[in-house]
């Protein structure tokens, strides 16, 4: 995987460092993230609350714990307590939860705002015209720390689809982030076409860790 992640680098005139490969466990038993760890991976992405809450606490010493998938309102507390990083605030509403929770944990909490570059309409994610709203509004929030942005790749549309995808998001960064600012894109299935786009994280699981 590190080869071809370098390779997607040397394409688009990038340092392999510059990205950073996000393991996906969900589905995964906690021995698989044990296991992980031992080869030297110390930062897991997990898609739900629950299924996290689990491996979390049987896991010592602790990872770097992502929540990736979409977040319900109502969980929000139990995430900003379980999760250092959360690559999903798609509205205004749930930012302000979130915050209110991170303070609560006694913490400020790394946050990227999920965009839906794809048009998928099943898809979580503000529009990309809401982007610019939502990250100035998020960006005042006390328990949140921005720190980039996310996004999927699309269902269909094959790789110009995906290219399409995750070129939007690099342009909407450029409009209103910093140049170093994170950009979440990139799964098994197109995770070298968004390394070509600019993405500084790679989500991969089934291409680590084989079917779920």
């Amino acid at each position: 995987m590190r080869e071809r992640i370098g390779r997607a680098c040397a394409r688009s005139g990038r340092a392999p460092h510059s990205i950073r490969l996000l393991p996906v466990t969900k589905g995964f038993p906690a021995g698989t993230i044990r296991d992980a760890m031992a080869l030297g991976l110390g930062e897991f992405g997990e898609n739900r609350v629950q299924e996290a809450e689990e491996k979390i606490a049987s896991i010592s010493p602790r990872p770097r714990w992502h929540l990736v998938g979409h977040l319900q309102r109502n969980k929000a507390k139990r995430a900003a307590q379980l999760f250092d990083v959360i690559q999903s605030i798609d509205s205004l509403p749930l930012a302000e939860e979130v915050s209110r929770r991170a303070l609560e944990a006694g913490k400020k909490l790394a946050c990227l705002i999920e965009v839906n570059t794809s048009g998928d309409a099943g898809k979580f994610g503000v529009p990309p015209d809401g982007a610019r709203s939502l990250l100035t509004q998020a960006g005042r929030l006390e328990g949140i720390d921005l720190r980039g942005l996310m996004t999927i790749g699309p269902l269909h549309g094959g790789s110009s689809g995906a290219r399409r995808a995750f070129r939007e998001l690099a342009a909407i960064r450029a409009g209103l982030l910093p140049d170093d600012a994170d950009l979440s894109m990139g799964m098994s299935g197109d995770f070298e076409i968004a390394i070509e786009e600019g993405a500084t994280i790679v989500r991969l699981g089934t291409a680590l860790f084989g079917a779920r």
